[in-house]
């Protein structure tokens, strides 16, 4: 999450200056200008002595650490070479020692052969001394036995099992080999999922932290970013229709209302706001209750209130006066979201509270406590009055509000701040975590999780589809992949040079089951496009919508990545934001839905 203004740390003194290492002087706060300048070459700047002094002093610091780095892969790399010649070692003298108990144990077998052959034949065949016999004697002396005789014979030389401890060691590796075997295997295997990016998103200025979609009319998408703007997407055709500028920090989240056209934003301003925004599907105009709404478009500099546009220009309106305004946090509000039935408003802050408030006066009703550290996250269950709140001292808390003492359970599953939490219909909560680890839980019985994914990066905020079938979990890695609720890993995101984010992803959303249902009737024979439960035709929608607006933000003309969803086109199910300030619609269908 973004850091705030306020929290500029005091630097360490003491540190040489970078690039000498045979002068050094300590770098104090009351240092005079012209103490500075001895230290520095004559040269003309226009910096003050005072931030030239400071800049060197924090590229010391990052030398330093860097150094210290160094020192310890050095010794990693040391210690990891004595671990394996140590290795090594063991496994040459097990190999002897194995070579020895199997000459050995062939020796007794032999000599017991001779000595049992002298027995039957009363003495007359004597016992060797040398432990060697060679196969032809043996055979010679079963050759004249009966068949009663010669089963009653200790086994032949090349009869011989192999001995206990080079059988189980063989066991063993052939078993290791097989597991290895099929993994390989299994990567070959088709993905019961399979994705693939059919739009992009560009306009914001700085990196986007969420994310969130719902159907009204038409399929919406909304964003939040660190250039302190929210903006709405028509997700068809990949156009800004409304930019909300209210803040003035970094905004940090941002929610839809489940049922009324208003939204929910959290920033680093220290509030939370909710606006409006009425979007008519006719012409994609946005109306908002205070009259506030400025249509800029084609007449601001940077392609529309902010909005980049690579070489293009779009028509959107820009609101900047929120319907209510929540200030009870004193520090960065890094989550907030709506309740069951849209009537109160959760907030998660810095200030390591957790606040309800009413949806419709903006009155403050309670306080979460409990948390150690800043809270990072928070979710509502969709249909009952339960909250989860993530926070990085490592745990996460489960509060039931249905009565005012608002009952708590403290879950510790995690090692690692827990940067996301997530509710599903069927009463399960999925957490992600810095520790590289995702895990399931049951609401009911929480002291151990029920599946837990163990992956290679820190996770972000994640998300449950709709159907509770997927998880999509975004990573620092730039990757993106996709598990079902018993830790089943069934694809990841395409990503390569080309295609797919190229900085963290920061979080991602599922589209509505009902978009998919519908744009499934439209492309399977629905002529003009599926009818949905508002009487809009969503193909329709989205072919109004190219018409109208002209080309998107930022397209540059790639009519391939960003194109309308008439019918015949795939829809995006999956949308996916990353710091590279871009915003990507995945299709995602599994094989059945494919053939």
């Amino acid at each position: 999450m973004p850091v705030d203004s306020n929290l500029n740390r005091e630097k360490t003194s003491g540190m040489k200056k970078r690039g000498d290492s045979k002068r050094s002087f300590t770098r104090l706060r009351h240092n005079t200008e012209s103490e500075m300048q001895d230290y520095f070459p004559t040269q003309s700047s226009v910096l003050p002595p005072q931030f030239k002094a400071r800049l060197n002093e924090w590229f010391a610091l990052i030398e330093g650490e860097f150094e210290a780095l160094y020192a310890q892969n050095i010794a990693l790399q040391e210690k990891v070479e004595r671990l394996s010649e140590q290795l090594q070692q063991k496994e040459d003298e097990s190999s002897k020692h194995n070579s020895l108990v199997t000459v050995s144990d062939a020796a007794t077998n032999q000599s017991s052969l001779v000595q049992f052959g002298g027995n039957l034949y009363g003495g007359n065949v004597s016992t060797v001394d040398s432990p060697a016999i060679t196969s032809s004697s043996s055979a010679g002396l079963a050759a004249g036995l009966s068949a009663k005789q010669r089963s009653q014979l200790p086994p032949q030389p090349h009869q011989l099992k192999m001995p206990k401890a080079i059988g189980s060691s063989k066991s063993k590796a052939a078993v290791k080999l097989r597991v290895q075997t099929s993994r390989i295997v299994s990567s070959f295997k088709t993905s019961p999922v399979q994705c693939r990016m059919v739009r992009e998103y560009l306009g914001h200025r700085d990196g986007v932290w969420d994310v969130d979609t719902i159907l009204r009319d038409a399929l919406l998408l909304a964003t939040a970013s660190a250039d302190q703007t929210a903006c709405i997407w028509d997700a068809d055709s990949g156009r800004v229709v409304l930019q909300y500028t209210g803040h003035s920090g970094s905004v940090n989240s941002v929610k839809f209302h489940p049922s009324r056209e208003i939204v929910l934003t959290a920033s680093g301003d220290h509030t939370a706001h909710v606006w409006q925004a009425a979007i008519s599907h006719d012409h994609l105009r946005v109306q908002s209750s205070e009259d506030e709404v400025e249509g800029s478009g084609e007449d601001e500099e940077d392609g529309g209130g902010g909005v980049e546009g690579g070489g293009y220009r779009t028509r959107h309106s820009t609101l900047r006066t929120p319907l209510l305004e929540l200030r009870a946090h004193s520090g960065v509000v890094s989550a907030a979201d709506w309740m069951a039935g849209g009537e109160q408003v959760l907030t998660a802050a810095w200030d390591r509270l957790a606040c309800i408030y009413d949806a419709n006066t903006g009155q403050l009703t309670s306080q979460l406590t409990g948390h150690d550290r800043e809270l990072t996250h928070c979710c509502c269950h969709p249909t009952q009055r339960l909250i989860a709140t993530a926070s990085q001292d490592t745990t996460f808390r489960l509060y039931d509000s249905r009565d005012h003492r608002h009952t708590v359970s403290v879950f510790q599953g995690h090692t690692e701040s827990v940067t996301s939490v997530c509710f599903t219909k069927e009463d399960v909560v999925v957490s992600g975590s810095d520790d590289r680890s995702v895990k399931v839980w049951d609401i009911k019985n929480m002291r151990s999780p029920l599946a837990t994914m163990r992956l290679d990066s820190p996770v972000n905020r994640l998300a449950v589809s709709p159907s509770g079938s997927m998880i999509a979990i975004p990573h620092d890695n730039r990757q993106v992949r996709l598990y079902d609720l018993s830790g089943l890993r069934l694809a990841r995101l395409p990503h390569s040079n080309r295609q797919g984010h190229r900085r963290m992803v920061c979080a991602v959303a599922w589209a509505d089951d009902a978009y998919h249902q519908l744009h499934h009737t439209s492309s399977s024979g629905g002529g003009a496009g599926a009818t949905n439960t508002s009487g809009g035709s969503i193909g329709a929608v989205a072919s109004s919508a190219v018409v109208s607006t002209g080309p998107s933000p930022g397209s540059g003309g790639r009519d391939s990545i960003v194109s309308s969803a008439g019918p015949g086109n795939q829809p995006c199910l999956l949308f996916t934001a990353g710091f590279d300030r871009r915003v990507y619609g995945w299709e995602v269908s599994t094989v059945k839905e494919k053939e």
